[in-house]
């Protein structure tokens, strides 16, 4: 079969059926007669025209767009429409943060006041690395845990700021306590007591860290929940419970040469609380 030249190009199509696209030739020359080439394929309804110019014949493609009466199903994603909704407008103000995005102000305040947390406890752990570093004292392995301790703590300040830059709130530094000084403990001696200070204040942190969460919650805010989980909350519940089996430990060995021991393992082997 040969197939000639052709004058005409049609297209039909309608929605959810198959679209057919037929080739009709008109005579190119005596010799032969008039051919056609069908060919299905799926398709939804659709509009096309171009010109075309072949040996000095013209030659025409068209198609129309028929309205059909069938439902349009699916999602139908007009974005120029839809940026023209208010809670997408762009601030102009100088001050006003351009990134913010359903960040409330419940949701700012609560970060803030965790920032505050982070660095009470860091400062807390600080208070304890000078007294075990004190020349009378002079545990070193416990003094290297603390220090480790409150660099881990402000690191978790520093990540909760970060978090309020890049949400499009304000970073507020409130007040920080001034902490102990003193450790020394009649009953249970500075190693134990020291401790276990250390593991309440990881507990305290945790319910802080929890009730963040909550406002996060309340607040429809599933961005800032997922932030909270992974940066977090997974890593104080083992930090809690490394420091419970320190407390442990030190329950054990009392008051004497056992503390000793336990603060050079603490400084060969031991790690920060995070």
């Amino acid at each position: 079969m040969f197939l000639r030249s052709v004058s005409s190009f049609s297209v039909q199509a309608r929605q959810g059926d198959y679209l057919i696209s037929s080739f009709r030739g008109s005579p190119a020359s005596s010799s032969s007669s008039s051919s056609s080439l069908s060919y299905v394929f799926p398709s939804s309804s659709s509009a096309l025209s171009f010109p075309y110019m072949k040996h000095g014949k013209a030659f025409g493609v068209s198609a129309s767009l028929e309205a059909t009466n069938s439902p349009l199903t699916g999602v139908v994603f007009k974005p120029f429409e839809e940026v023209k909704k208010e809670e997408l407008d762009i601030p102009i103000a100088p001050q006003v943060s351009l990134a913010r995005q359903r960040y409330t102000d419940d949701c700012e305040s609560a970060i803030n006041e965790q920032i505050n947390v982070e660095y009470n406890a860091s400062y807390a752990y600080h208070s304890l690395f000078a007294y075990f570093d004190r020349d009378n004292i002079a545990l070193k392995g416990l003094a290297k845990f603390f220090k480790e301790s409150s660099e881990e703590e402000r690191e978790h300040a520093e990540k909760l700021m970060e978090y309020q830059n890049i949400r499009g709130g304000r970073v507020k530094l409130h007040s920080i306590l001034m902490p102990l000084s003193e450790f020394e403990h009649a009953e249970k001696g500075d190693a134990l007591y020291a401790m276990e200070l250390a593991l309440s204040l990881e507990k305290l942190t945790n319910e802080k860290l929890l009730s963040l969460h909550n406002v996060a919650q309340q607040n429809h805010d599933a961005q800032m929940e997922e932030f909270i989980e992974r940066e977090f909350l997974s890593e104080q519940v083992e930090a809690i419970k490394k420091i419970s089996e320190y407390v442990a430990q030190l329950r054990r060995v009392g008051k004497g040469h056992g503390v000793w021991h336990f603060d050079q393992m603490l400084l060969h082997e031991g790690g920060a609380a995070h």
